[in-house]
């Protein structure tokens, strides 16, 4: 299994074993020159050897790395797996050159103000038919509108958002900003995507909020098992509904958490506050009647008010 690691990803926890079972090299694309060594750093610390992996120094955006741009069909690369923790809505250039690009040919341009989708678009380009990617984004990809629209309405109409996931806000050093993974395949059928509200599964932290153990198994085990509805925290919707809200894939629409709240009964109520009237009334009248063998002045009554 070979993995790439999209531009901003790269430090990421190697846990996989390596190997003729498990995965079999990881490649990854940094511009930043401090993140990419650190990324080489990271692979090593971890017990990656200096075979299994390979990281270029280079923009993911305008697509740098020769090995990416080999256009010999049988050389060309493709990854089993991909995962990408770009920038957040990164303000970039695309130019008519990029319009051409066979990686965004078929879709568009992301715009001027948030290369999310470019991000994303590059990944899903070298994914295998097979593969499997996920992408952590910023909520705005699952709304905004004109070209982001467009992009996000033809890759549902493929078929290849499987799996969107919503998580706490706070869990970056970067951004406190609650963001999303989008999961996305090549070959599924395009009658339904999975929503995934984890936003208020986390653990408070002194300086930002941490998923346990606990709660990534969640999101896993609900990811692999796909269920029809768990209430207030994943379900799974057709494309017609997704369709009917114009391809808006704001998680709250799909999956809310807010509780219901409690109804009120009227009748009960009423009932119960005139009996605590009547208390109150017994009470003061009681309480009168001290009054005036010690010579006090009484309680007025409600009546008397």
């Amino acid at each position: 299994m070979d993995i790439a690691c999209g531009s901003g990803s790269l430090l990421l926890n190697v846990r996989k074993r390596m190997g003729p079972r498990g995965i079999g090299k990881i490649y990854g694309q940094e511009k930043n020159v401090t993140t990419y060594n650190l990324a080489r750093m990271n692979m090593l610390l971890h017990g990656v050897k200096d075979t299994e992996f390979e990281i270029y120094h280079g923009d993911t955006l305008t697509n740098d790395w020769d090995m990416l741009r080999e256009m010999n069909p049988a050389k060309k690369p493709y990854f089993d797996a991909v995962v990408a923790n770009p920038p957040f809505s990164y303000r970039w250039e695309p130019s008519e050159v990029l319009g051409e690009d066979v990686r965004f040919k078929n879709y568009g341009l992301a715009p001027k103000s948030a290369a999310d989708f470019a991000f994303l678009l590059h990944g899903f380009h070298y994914l295998k038919d097979d593969g499997v990617m996920a992408i952590i984004l910023p909520h705005g990809v699952l709304f905004r509108g004109s070209v982001e629209a467009k992009i996000r309405k033809k890759l549902l109409g493929d078929g290849h958002i499987d799996t969107v996931i919503g998580l706490p806000a706070n869990l970056f050093y970067s951004t406190g900003i609650p963001v999303c993974i989008l999961v996305l395949k090549k070959c599924k059928k395009p009658d339904d995507v999975l929503f995934i509200n984890a936003s208020e599964q986390f653990e408070r932290g002194k300086r930002q909020n941490y998923l346990s153990d606990e709660h990534i198994r969640k999101i896993i085990d609900t990811y692999q098992q796909r269920p029809e509805s768990i209430e207030r925290y994943a379900r799974r919707v057709g494309m017609d509904e997704i369709e009917a809200n114009d391809f808006n894939l704001n998680i709250s629409r799909y999956v809310s958490t807010a509780k219901d709240e409690v109804a009120i009964d009227l009748s009960a109520t009423h009932k119960e506050l005139v009996k605590i009237e009547g208390e109150i009334l017994a009470a003061t009248a009681k309480h009168n009647v001290f009054l005036k063998e010690l010579g006090l002045p009484v309680l007025p009554s409600k009546k008397g008010r």
